[in-house]
């Protein structure tokens, strides 16, 4: 664990002057990481492809009705929770780059089943699978770049997510084209275009190298380090006559990084309420014209882009991380209240709600797209980080599969009250995780210790 000072300096490493295409070329990593970007890219457009065109396909090609869509849909989402955890875990014992090129594999041997199953038994156990290996795959991703990056891995996050967008409007274009042709082979072509960017992603992948020291983590050590005590002392001398005991078990009895890990999902639910909350609301319950509803995307993609690098400058390390913490629930709060009042309104005013909405959640999005990721790093102890990271990772997953449910089944169904009960509650939340954050990095304290006890 670093020291909670420790940021400052970080955050003006990774906030230089380059722009966003000049750090592209040069991005903290070097080549590895520039190989792992355009990687990254190729993967989010076969996402953006997959994301136009699945209802479509599993609706006019494999002939599903929308209740067998919605449980199909589900249950993968379900089952991609299991992703996170599963790629931490095997990352403790082998190298990141060849996991991360099995998951690519993996997922496109289940897209071409998908191809050739023609029947919901047999789809549902083909995408619960694609699930796991997607979500597995941005477990690893991340776990890379913390590696590759270093101390400047908040600014390789904001290049990643830049990349990612940039990838994801790329394939919603290209799935526009497919889904105007509207035939059986258009729908086809679009999710063997998906499976195609599975293999150039893992050939990409395949022409990184990861250095010896820096692939497995080792979990079980033959002398595990005594854990620091609260003091800064060691917690069991050799003097005593007792063996020490091992720092930690892993992330699955740490209860204080269950604690964020748990905190995390609601402090994803910008994820939902821009996909799910934003158009439903406007066409349910404003008057405010339906082709407003593209725009709430594309604020969103053009936003993520252009900002993405200014915005992590403001939260790299423990003291920024955890302030940015507080903007998210602040920027969701007030966001909320903008639906709330679009419900409220005449037809033009609301439209202005519901565009400052699409805007403010953005913004938020943003600041969690950091934070959450630079507090999963920071928290974790550095000799089982990827552990840690596939528990941390179970949050977005969780918040995919509960947070459209809980914002038409309960927030939505409430009217505007449910948006103001939503907001306040996000906005409290984030000053629980915050101080939970912070009390747990020190960084509250004026002087702190040369290691921080990260098991308690």
């Amino acid at each position: 664990m670093r020291r909670g000072g420790d940021g400052g300096r970080g955050g003006k490493k990774g906030g230089g002057g380059p722009g966003l295409l000049a750090q592209l070329r040069n991005p903290p990593g070097g080549r590895n990481a520039r190989i792992m970007l355009l990687a990254l890219a190729v993967d989010r457009t076969g996402s953006g492809l997959w994301a136009a065109s699945s209802v479509l396909y599993l609706t006019f090609v494999t002939q599903l009705s929308a209740q067998q869509i919605g449980v199909l849909l589900g249950t993968a989402g379900v089952a991609g929770i299991a992703g996170s955890p599963l790629a931490g875990r095997l990352a403790g014992r082998f190298a990141v780059r060849p996991l991360l090129i099995g998951c690519h594999l993996l997922r496109l041997v289940t897209l071409g089943l998908v191809l050739v199953c023609a029947d919901f038994g047999a789809l549902l156990p083909v995408i619960a699978v694609t699930y796991v290996g997607d979500r597995a795959a941005k477990t690893l991703e991340m776990l890379f770049a913390t590696r590759t990056a270093g101390e400047r891995r908040a600014a390789y996050q904001a290049l990643s997510r830049s990349a990612a967008n940039a990838g994801y409007g790329v394939g919603a274009g290209i799935a526009a084209i497919g889904l105007a042709v509207g035939t059986t082979d258009a729908y086809r072509a679009l999710i063997l275009g998906n499976a195609l960017s599975f293999v150039v992603a893992a050939v990409l992948v395949w022409r990184t190298d990861e250095s010896r020291e820096r692939t497995v983590e080792v979990a079980r050590s033959a002398a595990p380090a005594p854990a620091p005590a609260a003091d800064g002392g060691s917690a069991a001398s050799a003097d005593d006559g007792r063996e020490a005991p091992a720092r930690r078990t892993g992330p699955w009895r740490d209860r204080g990084y269950l604690g964020f890990v748990l905190l995390d999902v609601p402090m994803n639910l910008d994820d939902s309420i821009l996909a799910v909350g934003l158009p439903l609301w406007l066409v349910e319950r404003t008057s405010a014209p339906h082709a407003l509803v593209p725009a709430f995307l594309v604020i969103n993609t053009v936003l993520v882009v252009v900002l993405q690098l200014s915005v992590s400058k403001r939260a790299e390390g423990p003291r920024r991380a955890t302030r940015a913490v507080l903007l998210y629930g602040v920027l969701t709060f007030v966001c909320c209240g903008c639906l709330a009042a679009a419900a409220l309104v005449d037809t033009w005013a609301a439209a202005a709600l519901l565009l400052a909405a699409a805007l403010l959640v953005t913004l938020a999005e943003l600041m969690r797209s950091v934070s959450s990721w630079e507090l999963a790093v920071l928290l974790a102890p550095e000799d089982a980080r990827a552990a840690y990271l596939g528990a941390a990772g179970m949050s977005q997953s969780v918040q995919k599969s509960a947070g459209p449910p809980l914002l038409t089944g309960a927030v939505m169904a409430a009217g505007p009250v449910g948006w103001l009960v939503l907001g306040t509650a996000v906005a409290g939340l984030s000053v629980v995780q915050q101080r939970s954050c912070a009390r747990r990095l020190g960084v509250d304290e004026p002087r702190t210790g040369s290691a921080l006890p990260v098991g308690r």
